[in-house]
């Protein structure tokens, strides 16, 4: 993996609570799953077993959800959210006027924001590549999905609180 592999930022709470998820999908997660495939096996042919399909399923998500935990983990900056000093930088909580409506969201990775009402952008996004190092009165514009250019000016940027 190249040294230009992109770093995220987690708060101490959200790293200590994905290392502690990845741990249990790792241990307690991986015997659950074999002991579900292994019931369902026992049931007799694969071909018809709606369980046996439905458990493995499970256990490939599960697998890839570890995957992206161990690599999150593994490029993760941990600590406290930047001081907001008016520049949009990951970690940031951004006031901003998109297509004409104003929005609040956080910049960054919608793990640092779980339990919290944000929207969360991430800095590889459409939107999160143009505002990346802005500041407060700055506008930019940047092409959605669908073409179509949005206009995008940057309201307030404020430090991430945890909420």
């Amino acid at each position: 993996m190249s040294s230009d592999a992109p770093v995220t930022f987690l708060t101490q709470d959200a790293y200590d609570r994905l290392v502690a998820e990845l741990e249990h999908l790792s241990t307690t997660g991986r015997e659950e799953i074999a002991k579900r495939i292994e019931a369902a096996r026992e049931e007799g042919d694969l071909k018809e077993n709606g369980g046996y399909h439905a458990a493995k399923d499970e256990q490939g998500k599960q697998e890839a959800r570890i995957r992206t935990l161990q690599w999150l983990l593994k490029n993760a900056t941990v600590g406290d959210a930047p001081e907001s000093t008016g520049t949009v930088e990951p970690g940031t909580v951004v006031t901003a006027t998109v297509a004409g409506g104003e929005e609040v969201f956080l910049l960054g990775n919608r793990e640092i924001a779980s339990g919290s009402d944000l929207d969360v952008y991430s800095e590889a996004s459409p939107l999160g590549t143009a505002i990346l190092g802005l500041k407060e009165g700055d506008t930019t514009s940047y092409t959605a999905p669908n073409g179509r250019e949005i206009a995008v000016e940057i309201v307030k940027v404020e430090t991430y609180t945890g909420q």
